[in-house]
């Protein structure tokens, strides 16, 4: 009897989740990035299931064109934003991703790029790299301390909970969060449930790391950037969609608030010509919030599990219901 067909949307995962996936299935790899939307909906075609990460929409199309043979998405991601979920429920298909597993190496780099960001690190690089570490002034390069400062992480899942407890070590002052409701460990961690608006306008530093809805689309806006303090810095570690960019962009350019750090933005990749990419008080990332080895490696295995599952009718690792 041939086994299932399985199509990989990249070429870069590793090893050992695709040995766990060629064992039950025919798979196939077609890089989604490099190919037509002609290819893939043509290759789609016939497929149990597709193996997929943010960088592939997955749309009604797509999902209509594999027709009744497929079965699931696994993609190798937290958010799941990039995937049409109505048409999933629509034609049956069941939807697995990999949450919690990144959420620590998540908050290791927005811990990160908070400090670098507060603390003017890429701009007192380039000053050094460049011949212009000749400051005498002693608040040359100056930035902000985190220390008795008061942090707002926006959206406080198991993401915001982890840099919630590294934060702790840091001596802050208060933390503030948002949630539909009480969280006990971060109350615990000495934080306070406050809405939206009290956050961005009592936060020193604000952490976005809320999930991208309809409900939390453009969640810092026009006027909620308006409202933050001049020293205020924000971090942006959830979705580019989560901010309006354009607003934040005005802000940095009339010295509104005072620094931003990016690992996500609107598009990604970022034009080479978006004033962000000038600014000395913006610090960008490429997206690589969960990219250490270990938990690249943990996601591609979870998402190889979580769709062997399906075809065995189990339960997933990690399944969205739809």
């Amino acid at each position: 009897m041939p086994k299932p067909q399985l199509l990989v949307a990249m070429s870069s995962v590793p090893d050992l989740a695709i040995d766990l996936l060629r064992e039950r299935f025919e798979v196939e790899i077609l890089d989604f990035k490099q190919a037509s939307k002609e290819e893939i909906l043509n290759k789609v075609h016939g497929k149990f299931g597709i193996f997929c990460c943010p960088w592939h929409e997955i749309d009604e199309e797509l999902i209509k064109n594999a027709g009744s043979s497929l079965k699931v998405i696994g993609t190798m991601s937290v958010g799941y934003d990039h995937v049409d979920v109505i048409a999933m429920k629509k034609y049956g298909v069941r939807l697995g991703h990999t949450s919690n597993i990144s959420s620590e190496v998540i908050a290791e780099t927005t811990i990160g790029l908070l400090i670098a960001t507060a603390r003017r690190f890429f701009e007192a690089n380039h000053a050094l790299i460049t011949g212009g570490w000749k400051e005498t002034n002693i608040f040359w390069m100056c930035g902000r301390s985190i220390r008795n400062s008061v942090v707002g992480i926006v959206g406080c899942g198991n993401i915001g909970i982890s840099i919630a407890k590294k934060l702790n070590s840091f001596n802050i002052s208060q933390l503030l969060y948002t949630s539909r409701g009480e969280k006990p460990e971060a109350k615990n961690l000495g934080g306070k449930l406050v809405t939206i608006d009290e956050l961005v306008e009592q936060s020193d530093f604000i952490i976005v790391s809320v999930t991208l809805n309809e409900d939390t689309k453009c969640i810092i806006n026009r006027k909620r950037i308006a409202k933050m303090k001049s020293h205020a810095v924000l971090v942006n570690i959830g979705r580019g969609e989560l901010i309006d960019q354009d607003a934040l962009i005005e802000a940095l350019r009339e010295n509104r608030i005072e620094g931003v750090g990016l690992d996500v933005m609107t598009p990604e990749p970022l034009p080479l010509d978006n004033p962000l990419m000038k600014m000395a008080n913006v610090v960008l990332l490429p997206h690589i919030g969960s990219s250490s080895i270990e938990t690249r490696t943990e996601m591609a295995v979870v998402t190889a599990k979580n769709i062997i599952a399906v075809l065995d009718n189990s339960a997933m690792i990690k399944e969205v219901q739809l």
